[in-house]
């Protein structure tokens, strides 16, 4: 590739920002509040969780400059692990992103009914969700593709809002009542603190997630062992700013004890600083929003899974395409109804959320570590001009203590989640060594020239 079609400092930094920022910030901060004892844990969570997406991403980018493949993220395992833990976790990886897809879903669901009077329940928005993701796969089913311009624009409509959220902090009159005194406030050990910490980082680790995708970008940016580094450095830090304000802003004028019980949080910021009008115009343009990530999920997943059928990985319907118009049904088909069969099952945002990430620290703490394996077998490499991160092994090791940590705060809070994600790796793997034996037996039985 030449260099003047490499991706400079600047392109790759708003690369890093756009794979982060998503539509988390608009509910999960709720969530984390709810998790967390004491505001001293609801900070540390995002502050902790912005370092350990820095961590993550440097990591990532080193493997991707080590191994620049197209869908490198999905890739490494089969590399460097046995056919069966790649097999499975790239399925968990996909079940891990129908989850994402449904819990998005959700968020958007919870908005849009503001603009609607009544008692929503959860089923109500579960529902509701279900309409949205029916509706793109049969979009999808017709060939439709997202242009660029499109996707720019519903970036820029995000940060938007991220900025409306953040622009409360400059209206004081607005700022919620005084936090109770000390005096009342509920005593804990050192360890309660350590232990919300960890179910608090489970919230943030969903928002902070999608720098594991700058794996993609290794040998496409111009002199990586400069750019790499600072676009990560300059984009993680950009967006830990933006978190933590916009968290500033909805515990100023929400009000700490408040924000635990409010699920559209950033519709109340809205609502105090614009007024309902303002609020209601939010929450469309959030659902908005939403509707372009369940459909770029829709887009992305299936191809995924198409590749897995090309190679052999899953079942060969997997890889058919309509010749018409080019749509991969069978895969799409797939996707939709694991999206729905999540979102039947849990209803409720924080159910998914914890699932995802549970099933996210399989593939986090597994592909990150074979940076060891990638440094080892690509030695010949170093000096080359690749990316090649200092204070190694701390940040790939601080990133897998980070997801053990998450992982086992998961296990202790919602033993359900964490045994149901062991349970769809474990079926994962028997489906593997169940194929592989009928393909043998299937082998034996054709007969030899």
């Amino acid at each position: 590739m030449q260099s003047n079609n490499k991706l400079n400092l600047y392109s790759f930094t708003m690369i890093v920002i756009g794979l982060v920022i998503g539509m988390g910030i608009f509910r999960t901060a709720a969530t984390s509040a709810k998790d967390a004892i004491a505001p001293s844990v609801y900070f540390s969570a995002w502050l902790v969780g912005g370092f350990v997406a820095l961590c993550g991403a440097l990591t990532y980018a080193e493997i991707g400059s080590r191994y620049p493949v197209t869908g490198g993220y999905y890739k490494v395992f089969a590399q460097t692990y046995h056919p069966s833990i790649a097999f499975a976790i790239n399925c968990l990886i996909l079940v891990s992103n129908a989850a994402s897809l449904s819990g998005v879903a959700l968020i958007g669901s919870g908005y849009i009914l503001k603009l609607f009077p009544g008692e929503w329940t959860d089923i109500d928005k579960a529902l509701l969700s279900s309409v949205a993701i029916i509706a793109f796969y049969l979009i999808n089913r017709q060939g439709l593709r997202m242009s660029s311009r499109a996707q720019n624009i519903l970036m820029t409509i995000k940060i938007g809002m991220l900025l409306m959220i953040i622009a409360g902090l400059f209206f004081p009159d607005a700022y919620a009542s005084a936090t109770p005194p000390a005096a009342k406030a509920t005593e804990f050990s050192t360890m309660d603190w350590i232990k919300s910490l960890g179910v608090s980082l489970i919230a943030v680790s969903f928002t902070y997630g999608g720098y594991q995708q700058t794996i993609n970008f290794g040998h496409e940016v111009d002199q990586p062992s400069k750019n790499i580094p600072r676009g990560i450095l300059i984009g993680i830090l950009v967006i830990i700013a933006l978190y933590l304000l916009a968290n500033l802003s909805y515990y100023q004028l929400v009000g700490f004890e408040k924000m635990k019980g409010e699920r559209e949080i950033a519709f109340v910021v809205v609502d105090k600083i614009f007024g309902r009008q303002g609020a209601m115009i939010f929450s469309g343009f959030l659902f908005l929003g939403v509707l372009a990530y369940v459909n770029g999920l829709l887009m992305s997943n299936p191809r995924v899974m198409y590749a897995m059928g090309a190679d052999g990985s899953l079942p060969k319907p997997f890889a058919q395409q309509n010749k018409q118009t080019g749509v991969l049904t069978f895969s799409l088909t797939v996707f939709t109804v694991i999206c729905l069969i999540i979102l039947f099952f849990s209803q409720e945002f924080e159910q998914i959320l914890a699932f995802t990430i549970f099933l996210d620290c399989f593939g986090m703490i597994l592909s990150s570590a074979t940076i060891f394996w990638f440094r080892k077998k690509t030695k010949h490499l170093d000096g080359t001009g690749i990316y090649r991160m200092k204070f190694f092994p701390l940040f790939p090791l601080i990133f897998i203590l980070a997801y053990l940590f998450v992982g086992t705060s998961i296990a202790i809070d919602d033993p359900k989640s964490a045994l149901t994600g062991i349970g769809v790796l474990a079926a994962f793997l028997l489906i593997y060594f169940i194929g592989k034996r009928f393909q043998s037996a299937a082998n034996e039985t054709v007969p030899k020239a």
